[in-house]
């Protein structure tokens, strides 16, 4: 299997996120794709490669141009507000709610920042727009390849991307890299993709961003968001709207799942995607549905991932994997490596 390695990645590393009523060091770390890129490698899964560029026309049916403007140059405006900023993350203390507005852009930096951010868990730092766009660029390349004719390739990259909407970051995401994916497959002529979520959380970005659409099904088996984040989005009776009514399928499941309870939703969801005549497959792959992930609470064992890999290749879809999450930082790797190479065996 062909990885599309963002190379680039390391230039967004957290400092801290607010956790529970604390600043605390960042779970999101850039020895997460260390450990994968590591892996691969140690099993010889297939070649890595750089991606190519991205087309900015194609990040703009994505991502609102006013957003891109502010992420592409947020940086730069948080140390113009005090040269120490330099020394620090930036991360939201203001977000509008329910009853004010939205759609004027405010000239306030402070105040930006929280209109597009919806979490105090994702700093913004000096190299995140750089990593993003290089990530997306990875997850672009990845489509491209399967467009040419791969069965399969794999974006591995941070920061993740599926928490990410239109028009917001968040959950250590900035760019929404599954989207662009899929985004890229439908270009090309692809009458149906269906992106399937396998992470521990809800992908409440990538919905958000196809939910009126019936061109991108949406799937997702997560963690109950009544319990667990993103909370606001992910619920069952989410099935879509206009157009895209009944192309969102949302399987919330509750803590201390195992793979067999697991495996059967993940049973569910790819019925539906063949219901729909999906002609391509996009996995945002999670991996802390692990048992030993820190900030996550379903309890799947490394060999599990395994046959997770096999079951996606059943579904005998052109498919693209894209990196997300995973906290548990030594058993990621594998875990992550453990699903393409049960792809690829099955």
């Amino acid at each position: 299997m062909l990885t599309i390695y963002n190379d680039r990645h390391s230039l967004h590393q957290g400092k801290v996120e607010m956790f529970r009523g604390e600043l605390v060091p960042c779970f999101e770390v850039p020895a997460r794709a260390d450990h994968v890129k590591a892996e691969i490698e140690r099993r010889a899964l297939g070649p890595l490669l750089a991606p190519d560029a991205l087309p900015d026309a194609l990040l703009a049916k994505v991502h609102a141009p006013r957003y891109l403007d502010f992420i592409a140059g947020a940086w730069d405006e948080w140390v113009a507000l005090d040269p120490a900023n330099a020394g620090r993350d930036a991360l939201p203390s203001y977000w509008p709610t329910r009853g004010m507005r939205t759609d004027v852009l405010p000239a306030s930096f402070p105040a930006r920042l929280g209109l597009f951010g919806f979490d105090a868990g994702t700093p913004l730092t000096a190299g995140s727009w750089a990593a993003a766009r290089h990530g997306a660029a990875s997850a672009f390349t990845a489509a491209q390849r399967v467009i040419g004719g791969e069965r399969a390739a794999f974006a591995l990259t941070r920061p993740p991307g599926h928490h990410a909407g239109a028009d917001f970051f968040g959950g250590y995401c900035f760019l929404n890299n599954a989207a662009v994916a899929a985004q890229a497959l439908r270009d090309a002529g692809i009458e149906r993709v269906a992106v399937l979520d396998v992470d521990y959380h809800h992908g409440n970005g990538t919905q958000a961003i196809f939910y009126a659409r019936d061109d991108v099904h949406f799937a997702s088996l997560h963690a109950d968001p009544v319990t667990d984040y993103p909370y606001y989005l992910g619920h069952a009776d989410e099935r879509g709207a206009g157009a895209g009514l009944g192309f969102n399928h949302n399987l919330p499941l509750p803590r201390g799942t195992d793979f067999a309870l697991w495996r059967a939703a993940l049973t569910s969801a790819l019925a539906r995607i063949a219901e729909v005549k999906a002609g391509a497959l996009v996995v945002s792959l999670g991996v802390d549905t692990f048992e030993g992930d820190p900030i996550s609470g379903f309890r799947l064992r490394g060999d599990d991932y395994l046959r997770m890999g096999e079951d996606l290749a059943r579904a005998g879809l052109p498919t693209v994997f894209v990196f997300e999450g995973g906290y548990a930082v030594a058993e990621v790797g594998v875990n992550a490596v453990n699903v393409l190479e049960g792809f690829e065996q099955a």
